[in-house]
């Protein structure tokens, strides 16, 4: 069957997890480079779709492209790990340990990054036709938007660093879900179909992911965006990493591993099927 069963997919993710956690150095820094700078592109993709026909409901069912290209490549995202690493340990696998999902968490956020980043640098050559022209009106609208979710949350104090916060816990409970959801069947097209439901809605909805951020904001600040390396990193991409850890761990992970692979025992009732008195 196409179908794969929450039981079974449960113990996919254990899988998974311990996978992360045993790969090598090179192979989990390539694998989470190649990530980073594939979403990185299909954010630029999804901004140019906005601007270029002023529809952002296009633009958010598009962008799963990426998502979906990244993992049936077998590449990784902060994101993907931060819900399946920590199972391994939870589900008590040999060999793995905290120590090795911290390795693991590491090692993929700074492959993230630099792919993310050389995403940037070449979209941000193209945008202003090699640093020699004014960005273009998708890198002016790339500038805009490090402003206002930077910035815009700075300007709120406590309560903007709650919102960015809580809109990243939003992200990753559905960036998450996207990535269990492509273990659900064993077809390309069922995996495709179940996992771009849950980034349309985590895109559309205006959630804060942190890989899309280290294209976003690096790129903003190359082609003009009004604000600092200081204003992205502490109102915006560290709050926003805690966020997609917490959100994909506990609303994603935790869940899934509780309910269908550590299955309570079925209750017992007494006195069911007996005759009444």
């Amino acid at each position: 069957m196409a179908y794969v069963q929450p039981a079974e997919f449960a113990a996919k993710m254990i899988e998974a997890g311990e996978s992360k956690i045993m790969m090598s150095t090179k192979d989990t820094l390539i694998r989470a480079y190649m990530a980073g700078a594939i979403l990185a592109l299909a954010a630029a993709f999804a901004v140019t779709i906005a601007v270029n026909t002023g529809n952002f409901l296009v633009a958010s069912l598009l962008f799963p492209v990426g998502f979906c290209m990244l993992y049936l490549l077998g590449f990784d995202l902060l994101t993907g790990v931060f819900t399946l690493a920590p199972l391994a340990v939870i589900a008590k696998r040999a060999g793995c340990t905290w120590k090795g999902v911290f390795r693991n968490w590491g090692l993929v956020f700074v492959g993230n990054f630099a792919g993310a980043m050389t995403t940037a640098v070449f979209m941000a050559i193209i945008f202003t036709m090699g640093f020699s022209e004014e960005p273009n009106a998708v890198g002016q609208r790339i500038g805009q938007i490090g402003e206002a979710r930077t910035l815009g949350y700075a300007a709120a104090g406590g309560a903007g660093l709650l919102t960015v916060f809580i809109r990243a816990v939003m992200c990753n409970w559905m960036v998450s879900t996207g990535v269990v959801a492509a273990m659900m069947s064993n077809t390309v097209s069922g995996k495709i179909m179940a996992m771009w439901m849950p980034i349309l809605v985590f895109f559309y909805l205006g959630f804060e992911h942190s890989i899309v951020n280290m294209f976003l904001f690096p790129s903003g600040i190359m082609l003009g965006g009004e604000f600092t390396w200081f204003d992205y990193l502490a109102y915006n991409e560290i709050p926003v990493i805690l966020g997609n850890l917490v959100g994909g761990l506990t609303f994603v992970g935790g869940m899934i591993y509780a309910t269908h692979f550590k299955t309570s025992p079925k209750r017992n009732v007494s006195g069911v099927g007996t005759p009444a008195e």
